[in-house]
């Protein structure tokens, strides 16, 4: 081989090497959330709100039996999804005083419990709306630019991934309990009123430099342990309704989701569906080492939400990783982790 046929075959071979990289391991700089209890890490302890877990037994199998404000005995989707992509085992909440920007670059939830799309939603427990949220970004990009400088905080906002889970609220604290919207609209035009504003929102969250965006489906609601007791006539069984709903309401979004991919220049828009994962754990949870499925774990009475964890209560279960829910409202530990796994290799993974 001739000198210069070797510094060809140099140069391809560092070519070959170097150029894919940039595709296909773009790493995921950050986590950045926005949505509801399903993924606050504790911002609600911080406003004016009875929509709080900052109390035992919430937290009791997380880090030190600490209750941060997770809705779950231990860490949320979004920690173990941050774990998956190589950052921190958890996501950070902005309102926290304990954490600053040096703890928010590589990762940050302004999620609220309690919140949705629609702003009469967030009202109905005085929570943080999703513009709220988005304002609560816009301030993180300023003290981002601020720690890191302008060129690597955009590339930090250009390769972050932004994960988006939120709508029950909207249907089983605000349309079915509370009486405006129901009287506005019937449930379908509801429901197109909800992707308005979901798609709204994603267009903003794009002006504003984000590429990577997750759009979280919604659970299978009618087997919510919640619904189970109010369905009495139907032997505390799911509710059906309310899972159809649910699905309806995921092709919705999943549409959203096709549409907007065409419309919006550069954007990595995906729709990450925990429905099927999950109602496949209640159906078949032995298949998931769970022994139960319609009950939650922690003893919930009529306490503030009615949902919530009984404050330091002789009634929890001894092991939660047998219980498919924590509360009657929220996943175990464990399930998060079933469903932030599946949604990590089927969905999340092309951002890996």
């Amino acid at each position: 081989m001739t000198h210069m046929a070797f510094l060809c075959l140099l140069l391809i071979v560092s070519l070959l090497l170097s150029s894919p990289r940039t595709i296909t391991e773009a790493k995921v700089s950050a986590i950045i959330v926005f949505g509801d209890s399903s993924v606050d890490a504790g911002n609600n302890n911080f406003i004016p709100t009875i929509a709080r877990s900052n109390f035992l037994p919430y937290g009791r199998d997380f880090v030190g039996g600490k209750a941060t404000g997770r809705f779950s005995n231990g860490r949320i989707p979004t920690d173990f999804i941050s774990e998956a992509f190589g950052l921190k085992p958890t996501v950070p909440a902005y309102l926290d005083p304990a954490y600053n920007i040096s703890d928010f670059a590589s990762g940050v939830t302004f999620a609220s419990a309690g919140t949705g799309y629609d702003n009469a939603t967030s009202d109905v427990l005085s929570v943080i709306p999703l513009w709220k949220q988005l304002e609560y970004y816009k301030e993180y990009q300023a003290k981002l630019i601020a720690y890191q400088g302008s060129a690597t905080a955009n590339e930090t906002m250009k390769e972050a991934l932004y994960v988006m889970s939120l709508g029950t609220n909207d249907f089983l604290e605000n349309y079915y309990t509370m009486p405006g919207r129901s009287s506005q609209y019937n449930i379908q035009q509801y429901q197109d009123f909800l992707i308005g504003i979901a798609g709204g929102f994603i267009e903003k969250l794009h002006g504003l430099g984000a590429r990577k965006i997750s759009l979280g489906g919604l659970p299978p609601m009618g087997c919510l342990p919640l619904e189970r007791t109010r369905n009495v006539f139907g032997s505390n069984d799911c509710m059906e309704s309310y899972n159809n709903l649910a699905v309806d309401f995921n092709k919705k979004l999943e549409a959203l989701t096709v549409k907007l991919n065409k419309d919006l220049p550069d954007i990595e828009l995906v729709f990450s569906n925990p429905y099927y994962v999950l109602l496949q754990a209640i159906k078949k949870p032995s298949l998931y080492g769970f022994d139960v499925t319609s009950t939650a774990c922690c003893a919930t009475g009529i306490f503030e939400m009615g949902y919530a964890c009984n404050r330091n209560n002789l009634f929890t279960c001894t092991d939660a990783n047998k219980y498919i829910f924590w509360d009657s409202f929220h996943p175990t530990q464990k399930t998060n982790q079933i469903v932030s796994g599946y949604v990590v290799k089927n969905v999340l993974s092309q951002f890996l």
